[in-house]
């Protein structure tokens, strides 16, 4: 009989080579020296909001904030930057320019704004490696995407950018963006309304909602440095040098067993592992439009599960709550093979990843069918995933099979 210490023991090891190895690759799980880096600057007016806002010094208008936002697809360019050249397959760039978009967009939608946003891109690329086919892949991306969200109501305008010949600095390239709205106070959502009673609606990341033209993973673009590493062949690194620091570790380098034109089955289906890695980040803004314009009252609260995955609400919601989830979407494919070539553990997976649940809506329990409702009219599954309780503490427990994890 295995005793809790001896459990406990294992867990905690588990953990502290997960750290070492998000060390030795020179990334941070959640990003605690930027936090530490910003923790003095202005909260903007809402401090639990979603994303910073200040007053409309644009216009001058006390009814009205500004908000502006910058995010990318991290290190997922290198994903697709690999594929392109195992495949030839230059269309995977669009998804790069998709995932730039959506971590910003899908940010905004957080705090309410869906609609008469501002868009610049910056795209720094090495040219020696990413030639112009790239570019206009990573451009013409980019405004088909919002053709298609103008076709939901949802209107962009893309601003052009900034696009930078850097090989000295970038060693393939970096695709990144910031988006600017004008905004009526009355419409924010800076979740201080959540509180004890309210429930969670969770709208998933993966499948394919009827505005996508394939399935989607529900990886997004978070944990990407650690999946690349963790699931793809040793071969990768020997072949594309040029893919990762040169000062890593060997042991840290590409150390999984998939090539990405391997195949797994899920449910009968069976999908690339390659376009499982690079689904492009669903957005929820169709969605989030229709809520935001016809049941505004009903939302409390808005969070995007992106870096720190499951635990990232615990950054937003007020101080005297306890999240309970315990009713999270099972984890979709793409997690399970991710979590069985690192060996992490759930709790690590649950800090990293959004584990196939991406929004989270804090509403009364009464409204929650008519949210879940309206999310399933554009395919895109929802249910409540949990709950709202008092505490002395701002609290969050997990549910993953008959384990609490508390956080």
């Amino acid at each position: 009989m295995v005793s809790f210490a001896a459990i406990s023991h294992l867990a905690i090891q588990n953990f502290q080579t997960q750290m070492s190895l998000y060390s030795k690759r020179g990334v941070s799980a959640q990003k605690e020296e930027v936090h530490a880096a910003t923790k003095h600057l202005d909260q903007g007016l809402y401090p639990n909001a979603f994303c910073k806002i200040y007053a409309d010094v644009l216009c001058g208008d006390k009814d009205w904030v500004n908000v502006m936002h910058a995010d990318g697809a991290g290190t997922k360019s290198i994903l697709a930057y690999l594929y392109w050249k195992e495949t030839g397959d230059v269309s995977v760039w669009k998804g790069i320019a998709q995932d730039a978009i959506v971590m910003n967009l899908d940010d905004l939608l957080c705090v309410g704004i869906y609609d008469q946003i501002l868009f610049s891109s910056t795209i720094d690329r090495n040219k020696k490696l990413i030639p112009a086919e790239v570019l206009e892949a990573v451009i013409n991306g980019t405004q088909e995407f919002f053709d298609t969200m103008k076709s939901f109501g949802v209107h962009i305008n893309f601003m052009g950018g900034e696009t930078a010949d850097v090989g000295d600095v970038v060693r393939t390239i970096a695709v990144n963006g910031t988006m600017t709205a004008r905004w009526p106070k009355s419409k924010l959502v800076t979740n201080e309304k959540i509180q004890p009673g309210d429930v969670i609606v969770g709208l998933a990341g993966f499948g394919q909602a009827n505005y996508e033209s394939a399935y989607n993973s529900g990886l997004a673009s978070n944990g990407l440095t650690s999946a690349r590493h963790d699931v793809l062949h040793k071969s990768y690194g020997q072949q594309y040098p040029e893919t990762f620091e040169p000062t890593l570790d060997d042991s840290v380098v590409y150390i999984g067993p998939h090539k990405l034109t391997d195949f797994v089955e899920d449910n009968g289906a069976e999908h690339q592992v390659g376009r499982l890695l690079l689904s492009p980040t669903r957005t929820f803004a169709p969605v989030m439009k229709q809520l935001l314009e016809n049941h505004f009252d009903a939302i409390h609260g808005l969070i995007h599960c992106s870096g720190g995955g499951q635990t990232k609400c615990m950054k937003y919601v007020p101080a005297n709550v306890r999240i309970i989830k315990d009713n999270l979407f099972g984890p979709p494919v793409i997690f399970e093979l991710i979590q069985k070539a690192s060996g992490a553990d759930d709790r690590e997976m649950y800090q990293v990843f959004n584990m196939g649940t991406r929004l989270e809506i804090y509403t009364n329990e009464k409204d929650a069918d008519k949210i879940i409702s309206v999310s399933k009219s554009f395919a895109v599954d929802a249910r409540v995933i949990g709950r709202v309780e008092e505490s002395v503490k701002r609290e969050l427990v997990v549910k993953v099979g008959v384990s609490d994890l508390v956080f």
